[in-house]
C-alpha cells in the first residue's frame, strides 16, 4: 500500500464520460499525491476506449451503488479539494440544476454542501474546439445551452471553472500554494 494511501485531508478527483483531455487528466492525477478517484460508468467506459490505466497508489471508488455511498467521505473531513475532470457537458448541467444522480454529480454536490473547495474542467467553453477522439483530433461545436450552464458553474460559490489543460494545472498549483501557507500558519 502506498504511504499516501492514509493521508487526510487528500485530494478527490471525479472522472466524467467526457474524452476531452482525458488522457491530460489521468497524467495529472498521476502526479498528485493522495488521491482519492471518484470514476463514473461512463468513466469507466472512456477509461477503455482511451486506453489508460489508473494510478495504482490511488484509492479507487467506482459507481456501483444508486446513492452513491462512497460521497459520505466528503462528511467525514477527508478531503480539502474536489477536481471534476473533464467534466462533461451532461455533469455540468446537472451540477448547475442541482442535479445528483450520478457519482460524479453526487461529489460535487457533497463538496458544496461540506465546505470543500471545487475546480472544474468543464469541456464546452467556446463555440468551436478541437478535441482529441480515440482516433485523433474532431472538431466540435458545443451547443450555447452547454456554454451558458459552463458561464453558470462559475458564479458557484467556493468552486474555480477552468477552460484549458494549462488553467487546470494552474488552478491545482495555487489549490497546492493555498493548502501549504494554510498549513503553515
Amino acid at each position: 500500500m502506498s504511504a499516501t494511501k492514509g493521508t487526510y485531508p487528500r485530494w478527490a478527483w471525479a472522472l466524467t464520460g467526457s474524452g476531452h483531455f482525458f488522457t491530460e487528466s489521468i497524467a495529472l492525477i498521476k502526479a498528485l499525491d493522495a488521491v482519492d478517484l471518484f470514476v463514473s460508468k461512463a468513466a469507466d467506459e472512456v477509461l477503455r476506449m482511451y486506453k489508460q490505466d489508473l494510478p495504482k497508489d490511488t484509492r479507487i471508488f467506482r459507481e456501483t451503488t444508486a446513492s452513491s455511498a462512497p460521497v459520505g467521505r466528503f462528511y467525514e473531513g477527508l478531503y480539502h479539494t474536489l477536481v471534476v475532470s473533464p467534466a462533461s457537458s451532461n455533469t455540468v448541467a446537472k451540477a448547475v440544476f442541482g442535479i445528483s444522480d450520478t457519482l460524479v454529480t453526487n461529489c460535487f454536490a457533497q463538496a458544496g454542501k461540506c465546505r470543500v473547495h471545487a475546480i472544474v474542467f468543464a469541456c464546452d467553453t467556446a463555440p468551436e474546439m478541437i478535441t482529441m477522439a480515440p482516433k485523433g483530433p474532431v472538431s466540435v461545436y458545443p451547443r450555447r445551452i452547454d456554454l451558458e450552464n459552463t458561464a453558470k458553474l462559475k458564479e458557484f460559490d467556493d468552486t474555480v471553472v477552468v477552460e484549458s489543460i494549462g488553467d487546470l494545472e494552474a488552478a491545482i498549483a495555487a489549490r497546492r500554494l493555498h493548502l501549504a501557507d494554510k498549513a503553515a500558519s
